[in-house]
């Protein structure tokens, strides 16, 4: 029982100590209360107001709880039996005279400790992230699917492909018809020259693990390098996965299709790749040119023409 004394109990004591100056009848007449329940808190009473708390009411026993001799028939059982299972346990235990279900051994055993601890997890502790220095240091590339009721063609699909520079948020969006490796490698062509523009040079390109990406984890393909891994290396530029179910290492690209899905896709339509480019090409303006916290209320736009 808690040791604080609640208003319950206050109470309580005020009407205990009135009815042993007054009576019961006259403190059943004043408290409005009656004369069984005074009785019940007056047998209780030791004249401390901890003795007014309320109790548990779990019941000490139970008509149909297991008896010593099961229990004892459970406990040689088990010792004799270590590791056998839940169901060929009862079943022996059935055998021998136990006629409870098997829910009721489970129950009676759990109470009893009879299962062993379950090995502690090893904790993933993760990394503290790495700050980038400069612009180009690392930029994450995803993909997004396009919102199917967005698209007024039902044939039609289509991708947004996206960089944006850690360091300096700088993004670069582009739009295709089909989730590839061919498509991530002529993304991968296009970024570097509009970096490029910009002043940025790339210098590590961060995606997660989409066989448009690797193949990583294709069963036959292993060994073999992707279009876009083929590109990277080919221009010279270092291709860094993430760890494995894990988008939050690719954290500001997820983040900035969040951003994507509540100001651009929430309020658009496009009837063509053609159409959905040129929309594309003007959100990717509007967002290197709006104002972010991390940045200190800049634009990416305007916090790049600081470094370069």
């Amino acid at each position: 029982m808690s040791k604080s004394i609640t208003q319950d109990m206050a109470y309580r004591q005020s009407l205990m100590k009135y009815t042993e100056k007054y009576g019961v009848s006259r403190a059943s007449r004043k408290y409005n209360k009656s004369r069984s329940y005074i009785y019940f808190w007056k047998a209780r009473w030791d004249g401390s107001v901890e003795s007014l708390g309320c109790q548990s009411r779990r019941p000490h026993s139970h008509p149909n709880q297991h008896t010593e001799t099961e229990l004892k028939l459970i406990r040689d059982m088990r010792r004799r039996n270590p590791d056998l299972g839940m169901v060929e346990l009862w079943h022996r235990l059935k055998k021998r005279g136990y006629t409870r279900r098997p829910e009721s051994l489970f129950r009676v055993m759990r109470k009893m400790g009879m299962f062993p601890q379950e090995a502690s997890k090893n904790h993933y502790t993760p990394k503290p992230y790495e700050q980038m220095t400069y612009p180009g240091q690392r930029i994450q590339v995803d993909v997004k699917v396009v919102p199917r009721r967005c698209i007024a063609d039902p044939e039609l699909r289509l991708f947004q492909y996206t960089a944006i520079d850690e360091f300096t948020r700088l993004r670069f969006l582009a739009a295709y018809p089909e989730q590839s490796t061919y498509s991530s490698a002529d993304f991968l062509n296009k970024l570097v020259r509009w970096y490029a523009r910009k002043g940025i040079q790339v210098e590590c390109i961060q995606t997660d693990n989409g066989f448009e990406f690797t193949n990583r984890f294709s069963n036959s393909k292993k060994d073999i390098l992707t279009l876009f891994e083929k590109t990277a290396h080919k221009l010279g530029i270092r291709h860094k996965l993430i760890r494995p179910y894990t988008p939050r290492h690719n954290g500001k690209v997820e983040r900035s299709h969040r951003e994507d899905q509540k100001r651009f896709y929430s309020c658009h339509s496009f009837y063509s790749l053609k159409d959905f480019e040129t929309q594309l090409t003007v959100h990717n303006r509007r967002s290197n040119n709006f104002p972010m916290r991390p940045l200190g209320w800049l634009s990416p736009a305007e916090f790049t023409v600081q470094y370069v």
